[in-house]
């Protein structure tokens, strides 16, 4: 899995009024926790962007006041009119130890639905797996090119090597809704079909 480096400080002056001037100077209150000792910290907001903007999933390397931890982003808290965020919890890995953490699912291919007249929704756009820090992928590729009209990929079809995947079986992940194009041209088929086989059985009289 992909990693990104962000630089902390170590916050003494805790409390809601310390967390509001904090935040005022452009950092972000955040806590390393699990494993170990918890503790509080502060980044600069700049560092978060590529981190909590993105659709990928990483291992976070953080450097604070010199004090080296990996981690992973375990949850983060946006303010509700601005969307600024307010703070972000992170887990501290053991490298021993199966880690929790959602990835993207990336689709491959183009499925023989869409080649028909169907149109490819994707329902399911991250998992959450289970896997030793040295297993973690950056995302899980699923082909879909033999998907059909009308068909769906389901979690429970997924299966990776060296992983758990944690999401509900039941969720899909990706489906080929039929569209009126598509109902369209499968009645053209039907009704040809339909007609050569007359046309066939007439002859044979």
């Amino acid at each position: 899995m992909k990693t990104i480096d962000i630089i902390g400080s170590s916050r003494v002056a805790l409390g809601k009024e310390n967390t509001v001037k904090l935040r005022k100077t452009g950092s972000v209150p955040c806590v390393i926790y699990g494993n170990g000792d918890n503790i509080p910290f502060s980044v600069d907001k700049a560092q978060l962007h590529a981190l909590v903007y993105t659709p990928n999933a990483y291992l976070v390397n953080i450097d604070i006041d010199g004090k080296k931890e990996t981690a992973v982003m375990r949850e983060l808290q946006f303010h509700p009119v601005s969307d600024e965020i307010l703070h972000v919890d992170f887990y501290r890995i053991d490298h021993s130890k199966p880690i929790t953490i959602d990835v993207p699912v990336a689709l491959q291919g183009s499925p023989e639905g869409v080649k028909l007249g169907g149109k490819l929704q994707q329902l399911t756009r991250k998992v959450k797996i289970a896997a030793l820090s040295q297993h973690l992928p950056d995302k899980l590729d699923v082909d879909i090119s033999s998907l059909g009209l009308g068909k769906s990929i389901f979690v429970g079809d997924l299966s990776f090597e060296n992983l758990s995947i944690l999401t509900s079986k039941n969720a899909v992940v990706c489906a080929v809704k039929m569209t009126r194009a598509a109902i369209g041209a499968a009645a053209s088929a039907a009704a040809a079909s339909a007609s050569a086989g007359a046309s066939a059985a007439a002859k044979k009289k």
